[in-house]
């Protein structure tokens, strides 16, 4: 069914200017998304594409956009760093302000949030290295007491499914190596169960889909490489009263967190319950991308949510 989208700024937009690169670990995705929405609008606005380099601020008032789309995944593009540049040039953006972002990127805090407000999410504990870079052998033992096997372990800030690992007591030690890097992680209760992933536009509870990856899990591959053969599944099968429901918890925690725009979170469905692993304030954009798709499922072109996401830009978010 084809959805009419209420374009709040009438604002005339004549120059946009697309943030795409960066230094996260997930620069190659938000270049495919940079190039994605430069596809789009090029047809109907100066558009450029920028790194958010030690040039920017100059790049930026030098073009001088009317509208900023931020086209970063990942570290310094949506954890609210370069939301706090852009709020003090005072040029508009697309998606969550710098207190949302920041509070959406921090796995922990999210997760607080959830628990206080009564929203299911993985059961957790943080883990910190030593200054050594030695890992305690207790902490086997540690999980068997809180959490029992199998355990998914993560970093706190990154996203993409990057540095994620799902562990058995076999294999904690040797997972754990490879995010030493980081200086502390969560690990958390492994669920099993489908994956539901749900699109939130503004106040509007958009659409779900849902994800069979043949990968252990829905990782970094299975998120972005066509090669990882996940089913896409839309519409999802599963009662009123269940969509219903996992649509609501998302919309609460779009709120919650004080998103802005376009966000999908993601959850399992186990034994009749949602779990809440996170809320993603930057989705990506790329032909592979789940929120276009579920858009596209509810009658909204490509062109369309891009152009929603550019209306809905502003400062002070």
């Amino acid at each position: 069914m084809k959805q009419k989208l209420k374009l709040l700024n009438k604002t005339k937009i004549k120059k946009v200017l697309i943030l795409g690169g960066g230094i996260s670990k997930e620069r190659k995705i938000s270049l495919n998304t940079a190039k994605s929405v430069f596809k789009v609008l090029i047809k109907k606005y100066k558009v450029k594409i920028c790194e958010p380099n030690e040039d920017l601020i100059k790049n930026l008032n030098i073009f001088k956009p009317d509208v900023v789309f931020n086209a970063l995944h990942g570290q310094f593009g949506e954890d609210g760093y370069i939301q706090t540049i852009l709020e003090s040039q005072k040029f508009k953006y697309t998606h969550s302000g710098v207190l949302a972002s920041a509070i959406a990127m921090d796995k922990e805090i999210s997760k607080k949030i959830y628990i206080k407000n009564k929203i299911l999410t993985p059961k957790y504990f943080k883990f910190k290295f030593d200054d050594n870079k030695k890992i305690d052998k207790n902490i086997i033992s540690k999980i068997q007491k809180k959490l029992n096997f199998p355990v998914v372990i993560k970093p706190i800030n990154e996203g993409s499914s990057v540095h994620v690992y799902i562990c058995n007591k076999k294999d904690l030690i040797k997972n754990l190596k490879k995010l030493i890097m980081y200086k502390e992680i969560l690990i958390e209760k492994f669920i099993p169960g489908r994956e539901i992933q749900v699109a939130i536009m503004g106040k509007k509870k958009l659409g779900l889909i849902e994800l069979k990856p043949r990968r252990k899990f829905y990782d970094y591959e299975a998120k972005y490489s066509v090669k990882a053969k996940t089913k896409h599944i839309i519409p999802v099968n599963m009662s009123v009263k269940n969509t219903t429901k996992v649509m609501n918890i998302a919309l609460r925690a779009h709120n919650l967190i004080g998103c802005r725009g376009v966000t999908r979170s993601d959850f399992k469905f186990y034994k009749n319950k949602f779990f809440l692993l996170e809320t993603n304030t930057q989705p990506g954009m790329t032909n592979l991308s789940l929120v276009p798709e579920i858009a596209s499922f509810n009658g909204i072109s490509f062109i369309n949510l891009v152009e929603w996401i550019l209306r809905d830009a502003s400062i002070n978010r």
